[in-house]
């Protein structure tokens, strides 16, 4: 069984025939799905979808820091928290490739912090966005004391892996690493210990060449295994692990499988 840590099943490519795709993704032995948020006009779409297969993240993505991120904002998230118990707070994050403007940057870190803290008091693992931001995204999960999430679609340096690690983020392993020109995620996937390693597909996003959905967890999880030398089972094994690390029952009062 493996977990997709990242599909935006309310995405129309997704959400317009997901009876199919939840019947591929489980013909694949993907079983549970974590799907995240990208803005507030997509939460009600992504609660709808919220069942014991499907793990919500509600949150305000980082290119909707400049538009979003009001006090009605904050108190509707929250409320969405309270009403989900098993939900994370996601996705979030820091993207500094898109925007060089310093005020815009600050922004979105504002936007990040608010999200952190509520995060910290509902006690919910994060669901990251993190492109060329790093020092500034650990920074911040190290003020608000975040030590649970996950580091989506990774395609930093191991040094940031091991630092986003160290700080008990796990680290998404995702369709990039199908590519053989994706030196480091794929050194990421083959170096970093099996207990900070998490599966995803980024669904219906990222692959150019296919059409992506959360079956590919399979290939993935494949592809993960050749370059470490060990079997499906034992990545399977870690990887439901870290999820149940994830999900923990003791925060997760309405998420009581843990595999």
């Amino acid at each position: 069984m493996f977990t997709d840590t990242h599909t935006h099943l309310a995405e129309p490519p997704l959400a317009g025939r997901l009876p199919e795709i939840l019947a591929e993704a489980a013909a694949a032995g993907v079983t549970r799905f974590f799907v995240p948020s990208a803005r507030r006009a997509d939460w009600p779409a992504v609660s709808a979808l919220a069942d014991a297969r499907i793990v919500p993240a509600f949150g305000i993505h980082p290119w909707f820091a400049a538009e979003e991120g009001g006090t009605d904002d904050w108190q509707a998230l929250e409320e969405l928290l309270r009403r989900h118990p098993q939900a994370m707070l996601g996705e979030t994050g820091l993207d500094y490739l898109h925007t060089a403007d310093e005020t815009q940057r600050q922004r979105q870190r504002e936007c990040l912090s608010a999200q952190l803290d509520l995060a910290s008091r509902h006690r919910r693992p994060v669901l990251l966005h993190n492109v060329r931001a790093g020092a500034d995204l650990l920074h911040l999960l190290r003020q608000h004391g975040i030590r649970r999430g996950i580091v989506h679609a990774f395609s930093g340096s191991m040094e940031e892996a091991r630092l986003f690690a160290a700080q008990g983020m796990k680290i998404g392993i995702g369709v990039l690493v199908l590519n053989p020109n994706a030196k480091k995620a794929r050194r990421a996937a083959a170096e970093l210990p099996l207990s900070a390693l998490v599966l995803e597909t980024d669904s219906p996003f990222m692959a150019k060449d296919a059409a992506n959905t959360p079956a590919r967890v399979r290939a993935v999880a494949e592809t993960v295994c050749a370059l470490r030398g060990i079997s499906l089972a034992e990545l399977a094994a870690a990887a439901e692990s870290n999820v149940a690390e994830l999900l923990d029952a003791a925060d997760f009062p309405g998420c009581s499988e843990k595999s």
